[in-house]
């Protein structure tokens, strides 16, 4: 998925249809002179629904959607016909999308499983025909329910990305180039801060065949939460991955306080990140000889809450033991 392909923000007015008008007819009907009411009721207002589809990655396909209109019920006819009811309308989101209204900013629901279906505004009713309404004293009502009206809304469309691991680091700590080479997907790499604008999924293949799903989350700075840099925006998408793995090359001044200006973000944003498991890959170290890895072993040993392994995207060191523990991890 390339960059400008991926849309995780939709902001949308969606409205119901209005329900049919119930009919007040009377039968006429040759040798019948009073046949009485018949008139039968409207047809239901369409909804509009959010439906999930597990095929989905993106928004992109609602990004110039700005309205949404079910269609109305039709109105009720003679020998109690119902009106037909209106055309119902369905938008396809990705797994992991929330949807708020967006005056309040409330959470309405959220989509988590493929082909679940939620109404966002539902229809108004069809009203009732007059032979509902006959009795013993009024036997020819001549009058009949109106259809209800339509309900509209605001609505703001937010994707979460659903993915087993999200990679968690500063600017150019080589997540992108990692994705790359664990993965099938070609993110932009580059040697300036900020190349990754969006986030960007992979597919992990692993032994026999299994697979796990991984997501580069665009570089986090020291005040993200507080919305500084890019990261503030993506925050979200870390919240639904099961596993953080905190990218921190090895030619970092202090590899521990990275790491710890990192998760204090993630807790700022949502304690309840803190709940996930995490590890820690100490990148780019095709840079660091025997001597100086071991020296740096030792270092780690002491400061690091966490376990964390050496690897080298380039060189393609220590990839292969990664993705053992992630799948462990994922598994355990």
């Amino acid at each position: 998925m390339t960059e400008g392909n991926f849309v995780d923000y939709v902001k949308m007015h969606v409205s119901s249809g209005k329900g049919g008008q119930g009919s007040a007819h009377l039968h006429r009907e040759k040798f019948i002179e009073k046949g009485g009411p018949d008139g039968g009721d409207g047809g239901r207002g369409g909804h509009v629904i959010i439906r999930g589809n597990s095929n989905l990655w993106t928004l992109l396909h609602l990004k110039f959607k700005r309205h949404a209109r079910a269609g109305h019920g039709g109105h009720g006819s003679k020998s109690r016909s119902t009106g037909a009811d209106g055309e119902d309308i369905y938008l396809e989101v990705p797994l992991g999308t929330v949807v708020k209204d967006t005056e309040t900013d409330e959470v309405l629901f959220e989509i988590t499983e493929n082909g679940e279906e939620q109404i966002v505004v539902q229809g108004g009713r069809g009203g009732l025909g007059n032979w509902h309404f006959k009795n013993s004293r009024n036997q020819t009502p001549r009058y009949a329910q109106p259809g209800e009206e339509l309900q509209e809304k605001d609505i703001t469309i937010e994707l979460k990305i659903l993915a087993d691991v999200g990679l968690v680091g500063f600017p150019n700590a080589g997540k992108s180039t990692l994705l790359s080479v664990i993965t099938a997907a070609k993110p932009k790499i580059a040697d300036y801060e900020f190349t990754t604008l969006k986030p960007n999924l992979g597919i992990v293949e692993y032994r026999d065949y299994q697979t796990f799903v991984m997501a580069d989350i665009p570089g986090i700075i020291e005040g993200a939460a507080e919305g500084k840099g890019l990261g503030h925006y993506f925050l979200r998408h870390i919240e639904r991955n099961s596993i953080l793995l905190f990218l921190i090359p090895a030619d970092a001044e202090d590899i521990r306080k990275q790491y710890d200006i990192l998760l204090d973000e993630l807790k700022r944003y949502n304690p309840e990140m803190l709940d996930k498991e995490r590890m820690i890959a100490i990148s780019k170290c095709d840079m660091l000889d025997d001597e100086l890895k071991t020296e740096l072993k030792a270092e780690l040993d002491d400061t690091l809450p966490i376990q964390y392994m050496f690897i080298s995207s380039v060189a393609q060191q220590g990839i292969t033991a990664l993705k053992d523990k992630l799948w462990k991890m994922l598994n355990d």
